[in-house]
């Protein structure tokens, strides 16, 4: 089997170039399979939730290109994902609040926040068992096997015959078509549900642009690679944002009590950590809420230079 990893970039094909992506995918999972069943360190874990993304975003970004079996359906794939994602959530949430918010409470408030943890750790315990049974079950094996046994032998459409370079405008535009016209751009602040559902929406339609995005960078890394870290970046404050909301909700699911009265303190730091990301984030956001930043955006879409480089 060719591989296209060391491919002149005009002589890249969409089927082999996918094919080398979900390739390698599949390969991190396997290899981190072990150390997520022994759960020793988070980690793991998390880039096992890095890798189905990515393999979900390679499946659907070039599936016109690939002729392959219904168990590999990435909708099938995000199922798997979904138990990876509610155990990770867990051990962030757990992780910030020893980290970065706990060192900075008294220890009456540290007492008030034992129910919480005590829950915490229930709920996650209960998380990691589903997993570990999805990650060993019949399921998820035979999708290994199956998307294995086609990497052997891959079948390409007559898309994937094609030059990837013949159909950068269309595998762009499709990852980005819609992300600047959601609601999430315009929310006004952090602090309320409405909000907070708008802004988590828009931070899962970036993580997408991204990824897909990624996998055409070797294309193009000089106009690729400036947005893909943009994009991350703002991935990653409205992901410090739906960390503190997380935060907020439990404290009010878990408290005997208003938490501003138990554990103001606690409060105080969680409005002030929010108030400090969301400027951040409203920093990262402005260029493209106005048309010249879109017109960079889009240039990008239509395969064209533009006259500035975003700077992430």
């Amino acid at each position: 089997m060719a591989d296209s990893a060391g491919s002149a970039p005009d002589a890249l094909r969409c089927g082999e170039h996918a094919r080398d992506l979900i390739a390698a995918r599949l390969a991190r999972l396997v290899s981190l399979q072990a150390d997520v069943l022994a759960d020793h360190d988070p980690e793991p874990l998390h880039q096992m939730r890095v890798s189905f993304r990515r393999l979900r975003s390679s499946l659907e970004q070039f599936g016109s290109a690939l002729v392959l079996l219904d168990a590999a359906d990435p909708e099938r794939i995000a199922r798997i994902g979904r138990r990876l994602g509610l155990t990770r959530d867990l051990d962030v949430l757990r992780q910030r609040l020893d980290d970065q918010l706990l060192p900075l409470l008294t220890e009456r408030e540290n007492r008030q926040l034992k129910p919480l943890f005590k829950q915490l750790r229930r709920e996650r315990r209960l998380a990691f068992e589903e997993l570990g049974e999805a990650l060993q079950g019949r399921r998820y094996l035979k999708l290994l096997s199956q998307l294995q046994a086609w990497l052997k032998t891959p079948r390409f459409t007559a898309m994937g015959d094609d030059l990837l370079l013949a159909w950068r405008p269309e595998l762009t535009q499709a990852v980005l078509a819609g992300l600047t016209t959601l609601p999430g751009w315009w929310a006004n602040g952090p602090y309320d549900a409405d909000a907070a559902a708008d802004l988590h929406r828009l931070r899962r339609r970036i993580k997408r642009a991204r990824y897909g995005l990624s996998n055409l960078e070797q294309l193009d890394p000089a106009a690729f690679s400036p947005w893909i870290a943009r994009l991350r970046r703002m991935q990653e404050l409205l992901g410090d944002l739906n960390d503190l909301q997380l935060i907020d909700e439990a404290l009010h699911r878990q408290l005997d009590g208003p938490p501003d009265q138990l554990v103001p303190g606690l409060c105080s730091v969680l409005m002030e950590q929010r108030g400090q990301t969301w400027q951040l984030w409203c920093e990262q956001a402005e260029p493209l809420r106005d048309s010249e930043g879109r017109a960079e955006l889009h240039a990008l879409q239509r395969g064209e230079a533009s006259g500035t480089t975003p700077q992430p």
